[in-house]
């Protein structure tokens, strides 16, 4: 089998920055470059960063299903790989490209970050992808990060094929299941999928929306589970500065404070 990423095992002990561990506590974003972390919903950069050093080696191409403001694309463009990031909303994709264009770092290579304006459900988005990919004489993708919406913890817009207007937490599995199913076979075998999702709570029931997310990929593709990733979650936007009245209302409420997230890795056969 190819390598997949680019780390000399010969050498494993100068990876010191490469986490292996199934708990990741990471204190502050990333902020450099044009990394920001001021849209609500985007994920810290070290979470692309790590996977795509760990499961992709330049020139490789990542498919982000969920662009948001553009994290992925400009790692990609950090670290020398290709990227094709999928948003649904034209206003955050408008953010995304003014940010991918801040990044200066520009790979000797050529590589190439694109963005598509479109629903990820859909197949016709698939064709655009499969289209990107054969402009640039690529059949195959490497890795796919797909971080969705948490269902309806945050809504993103009031567009009915959005993730959090989904009706009840089986329509937004359904709807991410066809996410899943949409893109794997454009993954190369042996290669990754990582999802990024939290849980929530609804009517004071915590939800486990990321084992169910969990099972609806096993579900849908041909993939293994190869790790369950936990990360803390700091400086959360929705708490920040209320530490004391969410505390209250955790002892008032008989729960706890949602401090993780997961990272689930799937490898496809």
């Amino acid at each position: 089998m190819p390598k997949i990423n680019e780390i000399n095992l010969k050498k494993w002990k100068e990876y010191e920055d490469i986490l292996t561990d199934s708990l990741w506590i990471i204190s502050e974003r990333d902020k450099s470059g044009a990394h920001k972390g001021d849209y609500h919903g985007n994920f810290i950069p070290q979470i692309p960063n790590q996977l795509m050093r760990r499961f992709t080696k330049k020139g490789d191409v990542i498919l982000d299903t969920f662009l948001g403001s553009g994290t992925t694309l400009i790692e990609c463009r950090k670290l020398g790989r290709s990227g094709i990031g999928i948003e649904l909303l034209p206003e955050i994709a408008k953010i995304a490209e003014q940010r991918l264009n801040q990044e200066s770092f520009f790979d000797p290579k050529g590589t190439f970050q694109e963005i598509i304006i479109a629903d990820s459900v859909k197949q016709e988005t698939k064709k655009q992808v499969t289209e990107i990919l054969k402009n640039h004489n690529q059949n195959k993708l490497q890795l796919i990060i797909i971080h969705p919406p948490y269902h309806d913890i945050i809504k993103f817009s009031d567009r009915a094929e959005d993730l959090s207007n989904a009706k009840t937490t089986q329509e937004f599995l359904e709807l991410f299941g066809k996410v899943v199913s949409n893109y794997i076979d454009l993954l190369e075998n042996k290669h990754h999928l990582a999802v990024i999702i939290g849980d929530k709570y609804s009517k004071s029931e915590w939800v486990p929306l990321g084992f169910f997310v969990m099972d609806k990929v096993l579900n849908s593709a041909k993939v293994k589970l190869k790790s369950i990733i936990v990360k803390n979650m700091v400086n959360n936007r929705a708490k920040r500065n209320l530490e004391n009245l969410w505390r209250y209302r955790a002892l008032a409420g008989g729960y706890y404070i949602f401090r993780h997230e997961y990272i689930l890795l799937f490898q496809k056969i």
